[in-house]
């Protein structure tokens, strides 16, 4: 019974080690209080309303509020880091944190090295340019403006197929309010931003003299967070809540969106 007892206490020990090690990026981070599993996020927090900084330096937002309803759902702990917007594709890849939430645009692209789960936000894009501005009224108009975009975002995307994708006319910056800013400061024609994002900005800045614009050109985007290819373990965790979280009503009380995808 002795050795039964012990063989049976050390195959679950090695059980347990096999999760936290598939799950988590190694070291103490892969463990939480009580032992649960641990996943560490990465965000980009100057994405509002998905993620920014309250007055006390907090990540807020609608991915942290689903990140906390998705590890209640399904018992671990979490941590949400602010990497920056390219850290987080690299950090992933390197093991340095176990999932993105950022509003990451799911691609087939991506899919080549990132694993998703499924949708949890429908968005498309909009124009930016000042409010004085008659020049631009579609993206036909873009064709020889200066435009500016967030870094390897889907607007970024969207500017080299309207422009060309070795055009110097896209100027890339690191979030998008940078990129609404340089429409502000006169120093580009127009920029190209997520709807919710921009629209959010123009709730929390009603002084910025600038409006969108609307194009049917764009197409509609899905949200998803994004884990390593191949992390099955995170994936299933993050996936499940997130099925729960739909079926709940919670998702679309978060976002304000009713999911119908």
């Amino acid at each position: 019974m002795k050795k039964k007892s012990l063989f049976t206490i050390f195959m679950i020990l090695t059980a347990v080690s096999m999760i936290l090690a598939a799950c988590g990026t190694g070291g103490d981070s892969t463990t939480g209080e009580g032992g649960k599993v641990k996943l560490i996020g990465g965000t980009e927090a100057s994405f509002a309303p998905f993620e920014y900084l309250d007055d006390k330096g907090n990540i807020v937002g609608f991915d942290v509020e689903i990140v906390q309803a998705i590890s209640e759902e399904m018992g671990f702990d979490y941590e949400i880091q602010n990497v920056g917007w390219d850290p987080i594709f690299s950090k992933i890849q390197t093991g340095e944190i176990d999932f993105g939430a950022a509003g990451i645009t799911i691609t087939e692209k991506r899919k080549e090295t990132y694993d998703f789960t499924e949708p949890y936000y429908e968005a498309t894009q909009l124009i930016i340019v000042r409010d004085d501005n008659t020049d631009i009224k579609s993206v036909e108009d873009l064709k020889d403006k200066k435009v500016a975009v967030q870094n390897a975002s889907t607007s970024h995307v969207a500017a080299q197929k309207i422009l060309g994708e070795t055009s110097q006319n896209i100027l890339a910056y690191e979030n998008q309010p940078s990129a609404y800013q340089q429409v502000i400061n006169g120093n580009v024609d127009a920029a190209i931003g997520d709807n919710t994002v921009v629209m959010e900005y123009l709730k929390s800045n009603p002084d910025a003299p600038i409006k969108t614009i609307e194009d049917p050109s764009f197409e509609k985007e899905y949200y998803g967070l994004m884990v390593k290819k191949g992390n099955k373990e995170a994936l299933e965790l993050l996936n499940e809540g997130l099925k729960k979280l739909k079926e709940s009503g919670k998702l679309a009380e978060i976002t304000g969106q009713e999911i119908d995808f």
